[in-house]
């Protein structure tokens, strides 16, 4: 069983064919699909696909990149719905430093108030880092999470340890895939193996075998096979431990026995 610890299933692009997507995928061997919220409009969404298919689980939060989206109340609603119906981690959060128009100072603030939700939660943090790992670091140090996944990291190799410190496994999709990615096939050769974790970003970053396409959770294998290239180890071991490694992190056995109640209400 293969684990997609980043696949964003609920946005639209999938609106036409979720169905067959996901059948494609659990044929392909990925057993369970953590989806990550990007915006409070979202949310609810989210949460009702996760309840209506086995083997999706939400994570709910913030992105960063979409700080103009984001309203004062979100942070009110986000608290409310933990308490309602807690998701299996906080996320997708965290800090962009790669677009130049996105307001730093508001983006720490709004990624500082969702880490301490975390805590009050004891929930697992997923984290989008973009030319801002140091920062990012930063706040993780002052602020102490159970852990999470860093999404699609392309960090040094000081700065994959310095999180592998604090509690967080490391998250390699797509890009793995590609020949031309040297520097990230390096890293995913050199770390010790209990700091990898799965992806896609479906629909987003696909892999070499469909490049131009929109990505599927379908193609984590890919992700896998590259993982096995670059490492010289076999699949198959790699993905029981990358699997271990994940439910090292999200309780997902909570979600599944608490998906069939009411969903939390919201006003979005």
């Amino acid at each position: 069983m293969l684990i997609d610890t980043h696949c964003h299933l609920d946005v639209p692009e999938f609106d036409l064919d979720r169905d067959q997507v996901l059948a494609e995928a659990r044929a392909a061997g990925v057993g369970r699909v953590l989806v990550p919220a990007i915006q409070a409009a979202g949310w609810q969404g989210l949460i009702s696909l996760c309840q209506r298919e086995a083997g999706l689980f939400p994570a709910l939060g913030l992105h960063p990149v979409f700080l103009e989206r984001h309203q004062a109340g979100d942070l009110v609603e986000l608290a409310r719905l933990l308490a309602i119906l807690p998701p299996v981690a906080i996320g997708e959060i965290g800090l962009d430093f790669f677009l130049p128009d996105l307001d730093r100072v508001r983006q720490q603030a709004l990624f500082e108030e969702q880490l301490n939700l975390a805590v009050s939660a004891h929930l697992p943090v997923i984290i989008h880092a973009r030319k801002s790992h140091d920062a990012v670091i930063g706040c993780l140090r002052r602020i102490r999470t159970c852990g999470g996944t860093v999404h699609a990291f392309s960090g040094s190799i000081q700065q994959a340890h310095q999180y592998l410190d604090l509690g967080f496994k490391l998250g390699f999709g797509g890009m793995l895939t590609f020949e031309r990615s040297s520097r990230l096939r390096a890293l995913a050769k050199a770390l010790p193996l209990d700091a990898l974790v799965l992806e896609t970003d479906a629909p987003d970053l696909t892999v070499a075998a469909h490049q131009g396409e929109r990505n599927s959770p379908a193609y984590l294998p890919d992700v896998l096979t590259a993982l096995a290239q670059v490492r010289g180890q076999d699949p198959d071991f790699l993905a029981a431990h990358t699997s271990r490694n994940a439910l090292a992190v999200f309780d997902f056995d909570a979600w599944a026995s608490a998906r069939s109640g009411p969903p939390g209400s919201s006003s979005r």
